[in-house]
């Protein structure tokens, strides 16, 4: 078993590999000899791959997983825990928006006692306003909704020990939310703070549409608030429609007077409609995860790979 794995997903970096690879490796290296860098090429489009498989030739230290396509970061990053051997396992994205020089000081804060060390943005540079809006709201409404304690403004970037490591890899839901499985296990844990660097190469991997699924897989992989939300709605429209009907045959009966009105009939018939589909959706993601679970397919297929492990 090595003493530190760096678990790094790749999807088109080719420009900044060569100062990736140097920072993470000064990193580990001021830390430990016994360590391995576990590079996950995510189906990547550029020559990501030929550098990975040249960094191999020059570091026996430097092992690299190619995905057969694009399976997305989270499985990524499932795919190096799954292969990795060291005792305490970091998770990296590899844009360096997240710095490498950070690690040596989760190792000390992991070697104080804690199985779980992350990182906590103090300030995000690069970012729009909008991104840094939608962030802020995504930790929070996630906290709200959920009943576990899930780090604000934390992302994937952590320290993990093994035992942290063997939980996960028997948590088998197809739809990955990494941070949030890691807290619900409840692990004692605390964090260091940085800045984080802006993107300086490439286009970010997480655009707005993969962003809203992120969001999605947290919330109904750790929350049933939503259908709770769903009966509460069904249950004041039933509430509001039978006062309704009750006003209906009252003004009939006792008044003597006929309800009419098209657009009031149409309004609320647009508005019962929105509400059903509504709740038509949010059941309908709960249920798309249940089916992708029961299909029980392999979360990624590997093309090629210079670790000789079994997964």
């Amino acid at each position: 078993m090595k003493r530190l794995s760096i678990i790094i997903p790749i999807f088109n970096e080719e420009r900044i590999l060569p100062e990736l690879f140097q920072r993470v490796t000064d990193a580990a290296r001021s830390i430990t000899s016994d360590y391995e860098l576990i590079f996950v090429n995510d189906g990547s489009k550029d020559k990501s791959i030929d550098i990975l498989k040249q960094f191999a030739k020059q570091d026996k230290n430097v092992k690299y997983i190619d995905f057969s396509r694009n399976f997305g970061h989270q499985i990524a990053v499932s795919a190096g825990l799954d292969f990795s051997s060291g005792q305490a396992v970091v998770i990296i994205d590899g844009d360096l928006q997240d710095p490498p020089e950070l690690i040596p000081e989760m190792y000390k804060k992991y070697k104080e006692g804690y199985p779980v060390v992350y990182a906590k943005r103090k300030e995000r540079k690069g970012e729009t306003p909008f991104k840094k809006l939608t962030a802020k709201l995504f930790y929070r409404i996630l906290q709200k909704l959920t009943s576990i304690d899930i780090p604000l403004d934390t992302g994937d970037f952590r320290l993990i020990d093994r035992k942290v490591v063997d939980n996960l890899k028997k948590m088998t839901e197809q739809n990955k939310f990494l941070r949030g499985q890691i807290a619900w296990m409840g692990y004692k844990s605390t964090y260091v703070e940085f800045i984080r660097d802006e993107r300086r190469f490439g286009n970010t991997g997480y655009p707005l549409s993969r962003m809203v699924k992120f969001a999605i897989d947290g919330i109904t992989g750790f929350s049933n608030k939503p259908l709770v939300y769903v009966r509460n709605m069904g249950i004041l429209v039933s509430i509001f429609a039978f006062l309704i009907m009750l006003y209906a045959l009252y003004s009939y009966f006792v008044l003597e007077r006929v309800i009419t009105g098209w657009t009031s009939m149409i309004v609320a018939s647009m508005f019962i409609g929105g509400i059903q589909l509504l709740s038509i959706g949010i059941i309908g993601e709960y249920i798309g995860r249940i089916n992708t679970d029961v299909r029980n397919r392999p979360l990624y297929f590997i093309n090629e790979s210079n670790i000789k492990q079994e997964n």
